[in-house]
């Protein structure tokens, strides 16, 4: 018995050794989404103050941004707001990419307070596209007053404009170019549409806070009008859903597996859905 012990003790030591000498290695180097930020920002301070882990968070280059610092290499986990494509695999040929999915989110259209208070509740997909053509062009036309419309475009690459580019086309390549002014991350789009009067963009929902910025409902053709709650967006009826991933060259090792195994844990669960997002166990 005190032998075993002695050995458990010996291998908990090793073990506990191991993951000092990993904390004081490289850094682990995380880049990607604004959306799955928020989470990944607050699980690498917990780690941080856990194990003495050095890590590394960004957001440069949204979604597409993590997918190209993987694939060249510069990060060991890029984060994504939308899956990877074949056109992105195809850029990074050597690359064993892994998806592994950490919560779930919505792509909510959303307008400043003046907007809502003006009797546009909900769009449907044909409005917004012409709304993003520049075919309408004024809240009047919609049923609001009189009032232009100013329409925040999320920048090309990022995961939420990749997201509603292909609810509204069915192919992002389909989307034609557009003047609108362009917004980074989500903090920004918020700061833009609740300071602008006429103001809509595509935000994650969770970044609707019903006081500033509003999320408007989809109105199918059968009018039936769905809004991106909890409850619609697990039954699969808002048309506007995404998982959130983290993304590894094959599967993770060492700090990588660390952390991407925290974030699947409770404790990591629990900063998901902290942060306005459905945790995994909601979806399944």
């Amino acid at each position: 018995m005190y032998c075993g012990q002695r050995i458990i003790a010996s291998l908990l030591s090793f073990w506990l050794a191991l993951l000092c000498w990993e904390s004081h290695a490289e850094p682990l180097k995380i880049n990607g989404s604004t959306t799955v930020n928020l989470p990944v920002a607050e699980a690498a301070e917990v780690l941080r103050g856990k194990y003495a882990m050095q890590i590394h968070v960004d957001t440069q280059g949204g979604s597409s941004g993590g997918i190209s610092m993987l694939g060249e290499n510069q990060v060991q986990i890029g984060t994504s707001s939308k899956p990877l494509s074949v056109s992105d695999r195809k850029k990074f040929p050597a690359v064993n990419f892994q998806e592994t999915r950490i919560g779930l989110d919505a792509v909510a259209l959303v307008v400043s307070r003046d907007v809502w208070e003006s009797g546009i509740k909900s769009l449907s997909k044909l409005q917004v596209r012409d709304i993003y053509e520049g075919k309408i062009k004024n809240w009047k036309q919609l049923g609001g007053k009189e009032q232009q419309i100013v329409f925040f475009n999320k920048e090309p690459g990022r995961g939420t404009w990749e997201v509603f580019a292909k609810w509204l086309y069915g192919d992002t390549k389909l989307a034609p170019p557009v003047r609108h002014p362009e917004v980074g991350g989500n903090e920004e789009a918020r700061t833009k549409v609740s300071s602008s009067r006429g103001a809509i963009s595509p935000l994650s929902s969770s970044w609707a806070d019903g006081k500033e910025v509003f999320a408007l409902g989809i109105r199918s053709e059968a009018n039936e009008i769905v809004y991106p709650s909890t409850q619609n967006i697990l039954a699969n009826k808002y048309p506007i859903s995404r998982s959130l991933y983290l993304l590894t060259n094959g599967p993770p090792m060492g700090n990588t597996k660390l952390f991407i195994d925290f974030m699947l844990s409770r404790e990591g669960q629990a900063l998901v859905s902290k942060h306005g997002y459905l945790p995994l166990a909601s979806g399944q």
